[in-house]
């Protein structure tokens, strides 16, 4: 059996703390691989993000000589939805044991997530420690709901999520910076010119 952890998002644009993360899990877990799961249009976020193929090309930029790939999955089943997609690769690739990263930002609002409860039976979820989350990412529903089922280990091991729901707070090193900052960056240098 496998084991890859999974990244979805976005990506808009993809940076360092996507690639850190995605690497961290992957020493911490000893992973065999991490797939990022670019999703074509995120349902929680209102703006449009930048072109689904310019996304693609600055993955695979970014991601140049990493232990990463990137999987159109979501364009592929045209699901918008991470619960559509879990299902879809647990059906598909039964040799495979998967573990879902995110950062702690995103665990705040887990529970808006569609099927956010059915997430926690299909695989492990793996929280990566995010600057000005952790915080509010710990006193969350989802935390809360789920907190008889966290995984507290200093040497996390794949046999410690084999019994679902199995979730952990991962206490790496926290990365300033996020897709929002970049994205308001680029729109002040445009303004500028």
């Amino acid at each position: 059996m496998k084991n890859i952890g999974l990244l979805g998002g976005s990506f808009d644009p993809p940076h360092k703390g996507h690639l850190y993360i995605s690497l961290e899990a992957k020493k911490i877990l000893k992973l065999d691989d991490i797939w990022w799961l670019v999703t074509p249009q995120n349902p929680l976020k209102a703006n449009q993000p930048a072109s689904y193929s310019d996304r693609i090309k600055n993955c695979k930029l970014i991601i140049k000589n990493q232990p990463i790939k990137i999987k159109e999955i979501e364009k592929k089943i045209n699901s918008k939805f991470s619960y559509q997609t879990i299902k879809y690769l647990n059906k598909h690739y039964k040799n495979i044991n998967f573990f879902w990263l995110m950062g702690a930002d995103n665990l705040i609002n887990f529970h808006k997530w569609q099927n956010a409860d059915k997430i926690f039976s299909e695989m492990p979820v793996v929280v990566f420690r995010r600057y000005g989350y952790n915080n509010k990412a710990l006193k969350s529903y989802t935390s809360n709901f789920y907190k008889n089922f966290r995984v507290i280990n200093k040497n996390l091991h794949i046999k410690d999520f084999k019994q679902l729901p199995a979730w952990t707070i991962i206490k790496n090193k926290e990365i300033r910076i996020s897709s929002t900052e970049i994205r308001k960056q680029r729109e002040i240098l445009r303004f500028k010119d």
